[in-house]
């Protein structure tokens, strides 16, 4: 059975409790966005479970763990992954979750505290 065709228990982390259980048609990665009931969650993290069946361990269940958020504005592909924000600012984090060190959740467009590197 392949993972994407399997049901993907979405459990929102603060305050903790499931969202409920999806059938997705991709795998969500660490980084991604997932709408979800007009809502926009964040991935932060994703566990397989696993049963023993017939001699060997079998994928059972894919669940994962997000938290609200808006879709950024600035995404950029910088070496193959992701960046959110302005790669050009000198406290731009390089991360698929945040901006910035000092503005993490952004805009980077007119920030008081942008630096070129």
């Amino acid at each position: 059975m392949e993972p994407s065709s399997l049901l993907t228990e979405v459990i929102l982390t603060h305050p903790q409790r499931s969202l409920g259980t999806v059938q997705l048609d991709w795998a969500p990665q660490p980084g991604a966005y997932l709408d979800l009931e007009g809502k926009t969650y964040t991935v932060l993290e994703r566990h397989h479970r696993y049963q023993f069946r017939g001699g060997r361990y079998r994928l059972h269940r894919i669940a994962i763990y997000v938290q609200k958020a808006q879709r950024p504005l600035e995404k950029n592909l910088v070496d193959g992954r992701w960046v959110l924000g302005d790669v050009t600012c000198r406290f731009n984090a390089q991360s698929e979750l945040i901006c910035c060190a000092v503005n993490p959740i952004g805009p980077c467009q007119g920030c008081r505290d942008y630096e070129s590197r």
